[in-house]
């Protein structure tokens, strides 16, 4: 696979809009949390944290001075029984704080908090980032439009986001990929091509191998796989179409030479319909949520005038929809490929009652 560079430039973060908060606000995503991320910002070292094979993971754990950890992992805990409960403190004192690590690397640069029950040590992550229109819209589409719901709360700039469970593409590669039966890797196969398509019609980009997990579901006499993303950041900001393919990155070459090994180009196409199928469904099944979200969107600003140019006319040579030249923003754009999706589900399908 050629290695082509599809993102030359690191993203910047926009801010979210009044018009956002509204939304964000009426489906109970906005309320009030007791910890920023500026607060975690005041750690006073850090250690890096190494992987099981010794390899450095490029995340630091961090500590903080002793007349302020105690406040910094109480807030914490609070903020986990916000975001999984109903907010209530019965269970603060079975709650403790593990790690915090701090990101090194990417845009958002977020702080990962492993949250433990002493009583049973099961433990989870929560993650604490910057505040980014681009990726709170990405993580709405992904709850809206994907199989998969998603958890996540703001506050003024300070975004939480829950632990996408999964092993990240990227490590699976290395640990799992060989472990995979014949079976599987056809299963597999047609979950990359369902992905992949979903990742186009929804225009999340940049999924590389390592920025989406892959998740096995033992069925009574089989293994099924669904492939999840986990990071948000390059909703709808490039002008490159391909950007939003993720068979395009080189990371991912060996999923896609799996599927051409696995599937033939009728069954490729066969679970590109389904997958357009089930996204149309959910379209219409969310009709208000969709249309509200989309018009922030439309007066919203998160990318810019060329990068919009290029994609509305890469979307119109690929789909020979005249609707996307007069789009002006991402969320024109958006707005107009979910009616293409949406009208030919409903052309094509003679089994819809109107």
């Amino acid at each position: 696979m050629k290695d082509e560079k599809l993102i030359s430039k690191k993203k910047p973060a926009y801010p979210i809009n009044e018009e956002l908060y509204s939304y964000l606000t009426d489906y109970n995503r906005n309320i009030m949390i007791p910890v920023f991320y500026d607060d975690l910002l005041r750690f006073v070292g850090g250690i890096e944290v190494y992987d099981k094979n010794g390899v450095d993971t490029l995340w630091i754990r961090v500590y903080y001075a002793e007349h302020e950890r105690d406040e910094i992992d109480l807030s914490l805990k609070r903020m986990y029984l916000i975001l999984h409960g109903d907010g209530s403190e019965d269970s603060l004192a079975f709650l403790t704080i593990d790690a915090i690590d701090y990101c090194t690397f990417g845009n958002s640069k977020p702080f990962r908090v492993k949250i433990r029950n002493i009583l049973n040590d099961n433990h989870t992550y929560l993650y604490v980032k910057k505040a980014d229109a681009s990726r709170v819209y990405g993580l709405e589409l992904e709850h809206i439009l994907s199989p998969n719901n998603i958890n996540f709360l703001i506050y003024k700039d300070t975004l939480i986001e829950e632990h996408v469970l999964g092993v990240p593409g990227d490590q699976f590669l290395i640990e799992n990929m060989d472990m995979v039966s014949e079976r599987g890797k056809k299963r597999l196969s047609k979950e990359f091509v369902k992905f992949n398509e979903r990742c186009m019609i929804r225009l999340l980009g940049d999924m590389r191998s390592y920025n989406y997990v892959i998740v096995a579901s033992y069925d009574f006499d089989q293994v099924e796989y669904r492939i999840r993303a986990m990071d948000f950041d390059q909703q709808s900001f490039e002008g490159n179409l391909k950007v939003y393919y993720p068979q395009f990155f080189k990371e991912n070459y060996p999923f896609v030479k799996m599927v051409s090994e696995n599937l033939q180009e009728e069954s490729i196409e066969q679970y590109k319909k389904e997958e357009r199928s089930a996204i149309a469904r959910r379209i219409k099944g969310s009709r208000k949520r969709i249309h509200r979200l989309v018009d922030c969107m439309v007066n919203d600003t998160i990318s810019t005038p060329e990068k919009i140019k290029q994609l509305k006319m890469d979307l119109y040579k690929y789909t020979k929809d005249v609707n996307f030249k007069s789009c002006n923003s991402m969320g024109d754009i958006l707005k107009v490929a979910f009616k293409f999706v949406t009208r030919n589900y409903e052309n094509v399908n003679t089994y819809i009652i109107n």
